[in-house]
């Protein structure tokens, strides 16, 4: 939790948010992604400064557990001095004990978003799905917790002034935007009408604009001619040389199919699963994970 001091900016968690996205997919399935269609809404984790402090926390929390459809979770909270946003015990349940900063006290209008954090990290608690290390499963916490709903709480946390500073989570508010993004582009659902701060909006169209260029990428039709030409030349060396050269920040690559014709393998611009096609001109791709249709051009 940021609480006065620098914020990160940028991308620099792009990799492992990625990675998560795929792994939410793999471990959800597409039917399942699916019934997470709609978001938490903003009215349903409201919380007033003349709500009774643990009654409205126990009513957010009771909100966020429907929402992940953990219906035998009981949360328990409390409040405590330290210096992370929320802890949460990860036991057997079906009750789990969460505490959250003391800050929240003052700050009730985030505590949906710090409880929207801890209740994600129960499911994928229950799901077994989790990332090595404590960064990375940080960051697979936040991810699961935008792309299924409830993650626009905690980028509307993040606050930004020259006299102070706010921002929840370990993604960089255009990380968390990104992820926002890829989700809106899925279900069709425009988040920006919810948010409350003004610095959360223009994290969420820095994150749009990069969701976008996943979609512009060779060889993918939507690519542009600076990214086409690019891939001609490296699909005319793999073809000459046979030994395809590889090159830093090329989502594609180039492997030879045994007798058959060229493939390209590249990431699918939904869940980052990687596509496998014959470069033979126009090709319409389907990813079996997210069951997205590409239209390449190889």
């Amino acid at each position: 939790m940021a609480n006065g001091g620098p914020v990160e900016h940028g991308y620099p968690h792009l990799e492992t948010v990625r990675a998560a996205i795929t792994a939410l997919w793999k471990r959800l399935s597409y039917d399942t992604v699916q019934t997470f269609s709609t978001s938490v809404a903003p009215a349903d984790v409201a919380f007033c400064d003349t709500d009774d402090l643990y009654l409205g926390a126990q009513r957010v929390a009771r909100e966020l557990v429907r929402h992940y459809r953990l219906p035998d979770a009981r949360l328990i909270v409390s409040f405590r001095e330290m210096t992370h946003a929320a802890n949460v015990e990860l036991a057997a349940g079906p009750e789990y004990f969460v505490e959250l900063n003391d800050r929240f006290r003052k700050h009730r209008r985030d505590i949906g978003a710090a409880l929207a954090h801890e209740v994600m990290h129960v499911y994928l608690h229950r799901l077994g799905l989790s990332f090595p290390g404590t960064r990375d499963n940080e960051i697979l916490t936040d991810t699961a917790t935008t792309y299924l709903g409830a993650g626009w709480l905690l980028l509307d946390a993040y606050r930004e002034d020259s006299a102070s500073s706010q921002k929840l989570g370990y993604l960089t508010p255009e990380e968390f935007g990104y992820v926002l993004a890829k989700r809106a582009l899925v279900f069709g659902e425009d988040p920006a009408i919810w948010f409350t701060s003004p610095q959360a909006y223009e994290a969420y169209t820095e994150g749009m604009a990069q969701a976008r260029r996943d979609e512009q990428q060779p060889p993918l039709t939507a690519a542009g001619w600076a990214g086409r030409r690019r891939y001609a030349r490296d699909r005319r060396h793999a073809q000459d040389t046979h030994t395809p050269l590889p090159h830093a920040g090329t989502p594609y690559s180039f492997t030879p199919d045994g007798h058959g014709p060229l493939r390209v393998s590249f990431p699918c611009p939904t869940c980052h699963q990687r596509i496998r096609v014959p470069v033979k001109g126009r090709v319409r791709a389907r990813c079996g994970l997210c069951r997205t249709v590409l239209e390449c051009d190889t």
